[in-house]
């Protein structure tokens, strides 16, 4: 069955592959990750903050994005971050921004409304007798929120943040539409070049799947850890 295949090319490419793909592709997600866990936690403290206006602002936009599909919002990003640039800065032309920088603001906004969903219910799990005790020794709503709150709600939602990274980097991956060197996009272009799409691709897949899995594992371990200290 393989006896046609050519996995030389696999070796040949190893250099541009992970120095250059998948370099890119953990760049990205740990900026989108990190982006989006920001924005996803001021998103959540708007839901909860009791003010019905900010509460509808931020559930309008997490349904917004939660209903889209990902790849259409990297295009729509992509062609509209440049006309924001220019009315930003009231340029004569649309600001070129790249796509590495359309595609961060992209994936920062996506994941942030899916990031606000857990984290509105790791604060929703703190008992309320927490912050109404904080609030009694004087705390304001703010320090309550910093030091009795989120750090509790960080532990307890840390395992499946973890996860939704890990959907993560296997989203990243629809950034070759633009042409991205992400790690498929790489192997994309090596296997158009070279004429081996069946052995780079398999490639691929196999490396998405183990780097996949071993988070998972690290994930499980991690939720464990947790659960004993509990």
């Amino acid at each position: 069955m393989f006896a046609n295949f050519d996995f030389d090319v696999i070796r040949r490419s190893l250099g541009y592959l992970f120095l250059d793909g998948m370099t890119f592709t953990l760049t990205l997600t740990t900026l989108s990750a990190l982006g989006g866990l920001i924005f996803g936690t001021l998103l959540a403290l708007m839901r909860l903050s009791g003010l019905r206006l900010l509460g509808r602002i931020a559930g309008l936009y997490v349904d917004l994005m939660r209903s889209l599909p990902l790849v259409l919002v990297i295009f729509w990003f992509y062609f509209l971050v440049p006309y924001i640039g220019q009315w930003l800065t009231g340029a004569s032309r649309p600001i070129g921004v790249g796509a590495f920088a359309s595609s961060l603001i992209t994936f920062i906004m996506f994941e942030a409304a899916y990031f606000s969903e857990i984290m509105r219910a790791g604060i929703q799990s703190i008992s309320k007798g927490q912050p109404a005790a904080a609030q009694a020794l004087g705390l304001t709503y703010s320090q309550t929120m910093r030091y009795v709150v989120l750090p509790q709600a960080f532990r307890n939602m840390l395992p499946v943040l973890l996860t939704q990274t890990i959907v993560l980097f296997q989203d990243t991956s629809l950034v070759y539409v633009l042409s991205i060197p992400d790690f498929l996009g790489a192997a994309s272009k090596v296997a158009q070049r070279d004429g081996r799409l069946v052995e780079m691709y398999l490639f691929a897949a196999a490396v998405y799947f183990v780097i996949s899995c071993i988070a998972s594992l690290g994930v499980r371990r991690l939720q464990a850890r947790i659960a004993i200290v509990r």
